[in-house]
């Protein structure tokens, strides 16, 4: 095979040269398109490695093609999103493409603004984690670039979505804390836009959850709904005051892992263990495992989400026109964070609620 030329000075012809193959077969490899063989890819993906081949921006501009795509990601500090990030990086590894990602700003946190600056960019197509912007603002997107959704619950022929299957994570959760004997169980949310029935975003979905198991097993009259206006940052704040309750639940299901954190915390802060109130999150991320934390929690497999959404979008750009709504089945990761409730007369306290 020739030699690695000089960055820019190889073309598309090179390639085809040194692959064996016609210029547009180099050209279909890649876009993705459909109709390529393993074994061609296989050659043109190793010429292009070899010679150092990269298609110029201004040719791809030209083209109507950029090889880049944009995620949109509500906010950078939730551990959770970078398990993202890692699996769409994954899946883009020995193609062309780079991942463009837009963060939502704070002052639109719903997603609009940073989906709209990645399609100013003309990216090829866009990801999207779980935005509060309506259906028909999706629809009309994607008539003009694929996108694909995460985590949104929708159902629309114009876009692609990859989801956990979150009712059936957070029953999972509710029967597991049933079994454990818990019935005075609390639910830790947030406000707003994100938990509203119809939704189709992960919170509102886990909430319902919630209510509907609490009510098939008979105890609809002790749901206990704690909602905090930023659930991450309030968190500790809003189960301190869910503890210091004349009816403290003995366990405490927080809708993400790092409100769950929240929750551990003011436990501790409160004098109390796992033996006076369970806690169980919901998503998996690392840091859950530590045997300082052994959070029960809900595993959903964010890298696997993350390659799927791209892999669905590259389907898209390379013309599928159909809708695919991928599911992803969670997983429930028992930890000691979550144990049988202690007898209401043999709560051991170890400090003040009030000191704090």
């Amino acid at each position: 095979m020739a030699a690695r030329g000089p960055a820019g000075s190889v073309t598309i012809e090179d390639v085809a040269r040194a692959a064996g193959v016609s210029r547009a077969a180099v050209s279909k490899v890649i876009r993705n398109a459909y109709g390529v063989s393993p074994a061609m890819r296989e050659r043109v993906t190793a010429a292009i490695e070899a010679l150092g081949y990269r298609p110029s921006v201004s040719a791809r501009g030209m083209r109507g093609k950029t090889f880049t795509l944009g995620i949109e990601i509500p906010e950078l500090s939730n551990p959770f999103f970078p398990m993202l990030l890692t699996g769409a990086t994954a899946a883009l590894s020995g193609s062309p493409y780079q991942l463009i990602i837009a963060p939502a700003d704070p002052a639109h946190s719903e997603g609009y603004r940073a989906i709209q600056a990645l399609v100013d960019r003309q990216v090829d197509g866009v990801i999207a984690v779980s935005p509060l912007v309506e259906p028909a603002w999706l629809s009309e997107l994607s008539a003009t670039v694929p996108v694909v959704m995460i985590g949104r619950h929708d159902r629309a022929e114009g876009y692609d979505t990859v989801v956990s299957d979150d009712e059936a994570g957070a029953r999972q959760v509710m029967r597991h804390l049933f079994e454990l004997g818990h019935r005075d169980i609390a639910h830790l949310t947030g406000e707003g836009a994100r938990t509203r029935p119809g939704s189709g975003v992960p919170q509102a979905i886990r909430l319902e959850a919630y209510r509907t198991a609490m009510q098939e097993a008979g105890l609809g009259d002790r749901i206990s709904i704690a909602r905090a206006a930023d659930v991450t940052a309030d968190a500790h704040r809003t189960a301190l005051r869910l503890l210091s309750g004349a009816e403290r639940p003995t366990a405490i299901f927080a809708c993400h892992d790092e409100p769950a954190l929240g929750v551990l915390r003011a436990v501790a802060d409160a004098g109390l263990t796992a033996d006076d109130v369970a806690v169980a999150g919901y998503d998996g991320i690392e840091i859950a495992a530590h045997p300082g934390i052994s959070l029960t929690t809900v595993h959903q497999d964010g890298e696997r989400m993350g390659r799927l959404a791209v892999e669905l979008l590259l389907e898209r750009i390379a013309g599928r026109t159909e809708a695919r709504h991928e599911v992803v089945e969670p997983d429930l990761v028992v930890r000691s964070s979550t144990r049988p409730p202690r007898p209401r007369g043999a709560a051991t306290r170890l400090g003040a609620l009030g000191d704090h």
